[in-house]
């Protein structure tokens, strides 16, 4: 099977990721640090929180914290920085201090309920912050060689080993949000313990097997088995056993974080019907639930899925974070079986939905990313309002700023992967590798200006002593490719999704595929009634939209002709240079409408207009606009 390149063994050159690695780097990580610190989140482990004061520890403090150290251990290990791994020691010291003599280590539980741990597993996040803590300290562990987090963690894991499971006396409970099962695979990894991936295949295959551990659980608290619209099993993707699900539900963070889990169990134990659920609900998703920014997660009530083709844009929740998931998910069905659909929804999702969550300064956040945005309209978040087209620096529920920089502070392990003899490059980034492929210590760099430009090439630094297989990812958007080495036509056989080039190769062998990338309008299934009569522009990976900086407000007055004709040209945007589509359109005139609402058909009247659509990702950098991505096309 599939196995990822190692992002300690990836180098990002100048280039597109590379900014965006540069910037989580020198902005996010740091900024994400300072509000960790101002808001009491690094102190919670040193456990001297007393009742009355504020703040209150929150019950998902923990995870927060962890995943800011897995963000600074993943870029540690690129950029050594001696300040930063000592804010580290000293966290973990509070950690090893604060950990009970059973293992057990949650700052909320132990401050603030002590006797309530594993009372309320749906709601409270128990689990879910063990499981970040989990892969904080196999990255930390990864980046440095210090063995005392991961040794702390060791100690929880066995806890709740002894904790949960069918055999007499244990509880045979499961994560409500979902985190800890994936978490629990990198932990066998790190540590070879096969207790571990146990444990993690214990908690895939118990969940939804009746009766409904939740029910029972609330019942034993005294409440109804559910007591609202988010406890209910299907919420927490319990509904039904793992293997029998097919069709993507409830929480969207939750229900990616399990499927990416589910993911890794299959692989772990080589589990065909838990793979063959992994791909019903891959097959769902990407073809009835998904926005076509990669975005997920349709609805504000319970930021969760609703029912096939429901993607409406001015209220779409698509958080952050389960754009995120969807990255994770996608990455691991890569490992299960190499097809370029998975790299081709991975790379869709982090050019547009999970770029677009991070401002280009790298110091804001969205929580969720609308596909729409009028600033003046009404929108009800029972939460709070959260969608708004200035990102904030920070939220009362922070889950996104960390893991946007534990992500980008690792995205060197998403770009490639081995397999025996081949070596996979699935996404393409200015970047140097080093592997083995085929039996040998191998080095590549890859030259591009990706996603801008279609023009890629890879120079071969060292090479197998044999033949071997450089498999190159043609895009499920490009039509056609050119593929040259050492300047000379070459061809490939195309396997699943990817162009494969089988010879022996020699030192300094540089190959160049070219991409055409050209402007397509995108239309949705007719069954998607939100974008009925509506097309929106991609060019390669990236989707665009119209902003009211460059077309003026009122964007729903403007629409596309029947057959335009479009133009790209380079425009800086925020500091940043980024080719724009640049196409003749209409905008309805409002001006011939006296002091109506309504009036019979025949009388309107459109002017000619410059139409120009931006990178969806770089939308809400020039302060609160209207954006537009669905245009009407007449």
């Amino acid at each position: 099977m599939l196995q990822p390149i190692d992002w300690r063994n990836v180098q990002f050159a100048d280039g597109f990721l590379g900014d965006r690695v540069r910037v989580n780097r020198q902005a996010t990580i740091p900024a994400v640090w300072r509000h960790t610190k101002e808001t009491g989140r690094a102190d919670v482990f040193k456990l001297r929180w007393h009742e009355g004061e504020q703040p209150r520890p929150h019950q998902f403090w923990d995870s927060d914290l962890a995943k800011w150290i897995e963000a600074a251990a993943y870029d540690l290990a690129i950029q050594p920085n001696p300040e930063t791994e000592g804010i580290i020691d000293e966290l973990v010291a509070d950690m090893a201090a604060a950990q009970m003599p059973d293992g057990y280590l949650n700052s909320f539980y132990q401050q603030v309920c002590p006797d309530k741990r594993w009372t309320n597993l749906r709601d409270m996040h128990e689990l879910y912050c063990a499981g970040h803590l989990m892969e904080g300290a196999v990255a930390y562990f990864q980046a440095t060689g210090k063995r005392e987090f991961l040794d702390v963690m060791c100690r929880y894991a066995d806890c709740i080993d002894r904790t949960f499971g069918t055999e007499p006396g244990k509880l045979p409970g499961y994560p409500g949000h979902e985190e800890l099962e994936l978490a629990l695979v990198k932990l066998h990894a790190a540590t070879g313990e096969d207790r571990y991936g146990k444990l993690a295949t214990y908690f895939v295959t118990q969940r939804g097997q009746q009766p409904f551990y939740f029910e029972e659980e609330a019942v034993r608290r005294g409440e109804k088995p559910v007591s609202s619209p988010h406890g209910n099993c299907e919420y927490a993707q319990a509904h039904l056993p793992a293997r029998e699900q097919t069709t993507v539900e409830g929480h969207s963070v939750r229900a990616c974080y399990f499927y990416a889990g589910m993911a890794d169990v299959a692989r772990l134990n080589g589990d065909a019907g838990l793979a063959d659920a992994c791909r019903a609900l891959w097959h769902n998703l990407t073809r009835r639930r998904m926005y076509v920014t990669g975005g997920i997660g349709s609805s504000f009530q319970g930021e969760r899925f609703t029912v096939d083709y429901d993607l409406p844009n001015e209220t779409s929740y698509a958080e952050t974070c389960a754009q995120i998931a969807l990255v994770f998910f996608a990455s691991r069905m890569l490992r299960l079986e190499t097809k370029g659909e998975y790299a081709d929804v991975m790379e869709l999702a982090l050019y547009n939905s999970v770029l677009s969550g991070v401002s280009l300064d790298g110091e804001r956040i969205f929580y969720v990313n609308p596909h729409a945005y009028f600033p003046k309209g009404y929108r009800f978040d029972p939460r709070g309002p959260r969608i708004v087209g200035v990102r904030p620096e920070w939220h009362g529920c922070a889950c996104c700023p960390s893991n946007l920089a534990r992500l980008f502070a690792s995205l060197g392990g998403y770009l490639y992967g081995t397999d025996e003899d081949r070596l996979y490059i699935h996404l393409y980034a200015g970047s140097t590798g080093t592997c083995t492929w085929a039996g040998s210590e191998s080095r590549f760099t890859v030259d591009t200006g990706y996603p801008f430009t279609g023009e890629i090439r890879i120079r071969l630094d060292e090479v197998p002593t044999t033949a071997a297989k450089l498999c190159l990812r043609i895009p499920g958007w490009a039509h056609s490719y050119d593929i040259r080495i050492n300047g000379a036509e070459a061809n490939g056989m195309i396997e699943n999704g990817y162009l494969v080039l089988d010879q022996v190769w020699q030192p300094g062998d540089e190959i160049e595929l070219t991409l055409p990338l050209a402007v397509e309008m995108i239309e949705s299934h007719p069954a998607v009634r939100h974008n009925v009569g509506r097309v929106a522009l991609k060019r390669g990976p990236l989707v665009y939209c119209l902003e009211s900086a460059d077309n003026g407000s009122d964007l729903n007055q403007l629409h596309l002709g029947k057959q335009p004709f479009f133009t790209v040209k380079e425009q800086e945007i925020a500091g940043l240079t980024v080719p724009t589509i640049h196409a003749s359109g209409l905008r309805d005139s409002s001006g011939a409408w006296e002091d109506e609402l309504y009036r019979p058909t025949g009388h309107s009247h459109s002017s000619t207009v410059q139409l120009v659509a931006i990178p969806y990702f770089m939308w809400a950098n020039r302060g609160d606009g209207e954006m537009l991505i669905w245009l009407r096309h007449a």
